[in-house]
Order: C-alpha cells, then sequence, then structure tokens
C-alpha cells in the first residue's frame, strides 16, 4: 500500500545505500521516484566516495555527500538546515534511520528493522515469498561437497523478482511509484571519455579494447583464480588481437601487475590502470571496451549500467540476486560451475574452491567472444 500526499513532496532526501554495486542497483528506483515526482528537488545522501557516482544522473538533483569520521549528529545537522519534507531510506540500518529522524524530516519512510522502526514514520514491511541470501555454515558446505543432499539454495528458473533490485523499487512503490524493474542506468559524457583516453593513453587504439578486472572487494571467494584470468586473456588476445586494459583498485595492484607480466609479449598492448583512476574515469573507459571480464563485484554493476556487456564467472554469490543489469538481459554472460554447496555467500572458501574451479577457461573464453560481437 503505498502513501498519499497532500500537498505533494517538492523536497525529497535518499539516503543512499554504501557500496557501489549496491548504489548502481538503486537507479531503477530512483529513476521510478523522479517518474512519480517529476517536479520534486530531490537530493541523495552518500558516502563521499560514491559522490561522484550520480553526476550526469537524471534522477538526482543535488549529492550530499558524508565521510566516514561525521557522526549522525552532524550529518543530521547538515541535512537539517536544507528542509526536507520527505525522506526515503534506502539502507536497513539503524544509523541510516536515525539520521533523518534528526534531521527533523516529517515523513520517513524505510523497511521494518529492529531497533529502527521508531525513527520512521513509515516502517514497509518485507517482501514475502521472496529467498533470499544465507551464508551457508562450513559444516554444511562439506557436508554438499561430500555428496549430501541437504537441499541447496536454488531458485525457480525464471524467477527474476528476487534479484536486488526488487529491493530498493518495492520502497519507491510505497511512495506510489510504478514497481516495474527498469535496468540500472548510469552516464558518462562525450567529453568524460575523451579526457579519460587522452589521460591513460587510449586516443589512437586502433584494436578492440576488452577490458579486464581481476578483482573483489568483498573477498577470495568472489574472485576468479588469477592463472585463469591469465590463460583466457591469453587465448582472446591471440584470437582478436585486442587491447587489454586491466582495472582495480589499489589493493588489485599485484594481481593485475601478475597478469600484464604473464599477457604482455611484442605483439600485445595492455594497459594496466588498477588504483590510478578516479570513479569518473572508471566509468569513461568502461564505456570505451567492448566487453568486460570480470568477477562479481562493484566495477561489474557499473560497467553493466554504462551498457558495456559484461562477463562474470559466478562462485559463491548469486547471479538471480546480484547478477548485472536487468535479469535476463542477452548483452551478458553470468557463468557458474555446477558445485553443490554454491553459492555459500562467504568470503572465503572453507574447503576446495570448486565453484571456480569448475568454470573452465574454454567456456570464459567463448563467453567473451560471444559478448563482444
Amino acid at each position: 500500500m503505498s502513501v498519499s500526499f497532500a500537498p505533494t513532496p517538492r523536497r525529497i532526501l535518499v539516503r543512499g545505500v554504501n557500496w557501489l554495486g549496491d548504489a548502481v542497483m538503486t537507479t531503477p528506483a530512483l529513476l521510478r521516484l523522479r517518474e512519480k515526482f517529476p517536479s520534486a528537488h530531490v537530493a541523495l545522501l552518500c558516502p563521499e566516495k560514491l559522490a561522484d557516482l550520480w553526476k550526469q544522473q537524471p534522477a538526482v538533483n543535488e549529492t550530499i555527500p558524508f565521510t566516514a569520521v561525521e557522526s549522525i549528529f552532524s550529518i543530521g545537522k547538515k541535512i537539517r538546515a536544507k528542509k526536507f519534507d520527505l525522506a526515503l531510506v534506502l539502507p536497513n540500518s539503524p544509523r541510516s534511520a536515525l539520521e533523518v529522524y534528526l534531521a527533523g524530516i516529517p515523513q520517513r519512510l524505510g523497511y521494518a528493522r529492529p531497533w529502527r522502526n521508531f525513527f520512521l514514520t513509515q516502517a514497509v514491511a518485507a517482501r514475502t515469498g521472496i529467498e533470499k541470501m544465507r551464508k551457508r555454515p562450513a559444516a554444511e558446505i562439506r557436508r554438499l561437497a561430500a555428496g549430501e543432499n541437504l537441499g541447496s539454495w536454488k531458485l525457480e528458473v525464471g524467477n527474476t523478482q528476487a534479484h536486488h533490485i526488487h529491493e530498493y523499487l518495492h520502497l519507491a512503490a510505497a511512495l506510489g511509484g510504478s514497481p516495474e524493474p527498469l535496468a540500472p542506468q548510469l552516464t558518462v559524457t562525450a567529453e568524460e571519455i575523451e579526457a579519460a583516453k587522452n589521460k591513460f593513453g587510449l586516443a589512437n587504439i586502433s584494436q578492440p579494447i576488452f577490458g579486464l578486472n581481476p578483482g573483489a572487494e568483498y573477498g577470495p571467494a568472489k574472485r576468479w583464480p588469477a592463472e585463469k584470468f591469465i590463460a583466457a586473456a591469453q587465448e582472446i588476445q591471440r584470437q582478436t588481437n585486442c587491447t587489454w586494459v586491466l582495472f582495480g583498485g589499489k589493493s588489485d595492484a599485484a594481481t593485475t601487475s601478475q597478469i600484464e607480466s604473464a599477457i604482455r609479449s611484442p605483439q600485445s598492448t595492455i594497459f594496466n590502470l588498477a588504483g590510478k583512476t578516479s570513479l569518473r574515469e572508471l566509468m569513461a573507459l568502461f564505456k570505451l571496451c567492448r566487453v568486460l571480464l570480470t568477477n562479481d563485484t562493484g566495477p561489474m554493476h557499473v560497467a553493466a549500467a554504462l551498457g558495456t556487456p559484461v562477463v562474470v564467472p559466478f562462485g559463491s554469490t548469486s547471479p538471480e540476486l546480484t547478477g548485472p543489469g536487468l535479469p535476463g538481459d542477452l548483452r551478458h554472460r553470468l557463468l557458474k560451475s555446477d558445485a553443490p554447496c554454491s553459492p555459500c555467500f562467504l568470503r572465503e572458501c572453507p574447503i576446495d574452491f570448486r565453484c571456480m574451479h569448475g568454470i573452465g577457461i574454454e567456456r570464459v573464453v567463448a563467453a567473451v567472444l560471444s559478448a563482444a560481437g
């Protein structure tokens, strides 16, 4: 049941989520919110590290960044001065609800959760009948790996309603927006793309540009092994004569250096940009890529939302819940093994990492070539 407003809200604050991939998955809800309130001023309260993601975003008029050291009281004071009349709280944390409560925003909507409902004027009940992520205990994983039938976590084939974009769309629908899904959308300008090409030496590249993103901040269970990335990249380069651009954060520099050293040859052109790009530059460079081979991580969602096809080996996580783009988008190739313990949703594998080792190099090469067109 949606909320009715009299008068229509003119100034809306959206408390954004804290992680890059999750932030991208909120864009359909933001677009539905804009559709519902086309004349409203919509501001997004978000961590400083994500502020640049929202540039050129038509659903957002203003970003209000906060740092990791700011207190809830300073954040509340900051947004109180802007006199919002409606707050939509996307995260499930008590802190995010308390921030908008302290700001004195008269209408505050978010999901009902322990320790925070008092701070909301409308606590929205969780969606029902939807499979949820559950971290498997190590003992259960070992039993599944040994062949015991414990009832693996499975989603009904064709069920797209479990995808995480619907969590946010459900909140927008509680404000009267359409619950129908849209593909996550991000935008970069032609000027940003040209600037990135010139800065990183890609302006005169004539070969097709393929991206490779071998990291994953969540943990090693989401990372296809580096040696497999190397073998796949070598074969793809042999077949396409592509230029490889390696992406990642500063923490991925050792892995990308290992991959760069292994695949570099007199016939290859490689750019190792791990830890060297801003978020906007990363987005611009993704737009240049014909395809991105990546783990399940925030940049995967960014590339897909920019329209770049992605090829993703999935192991500990589920593409049905957090895959890139709109569920069923045929531009992307989402690869899984038949490991009975996958998905386990753990940061580290307690056994032999069979979910990722079970995704073969030849299969990934074929997927990249198919996605690249």
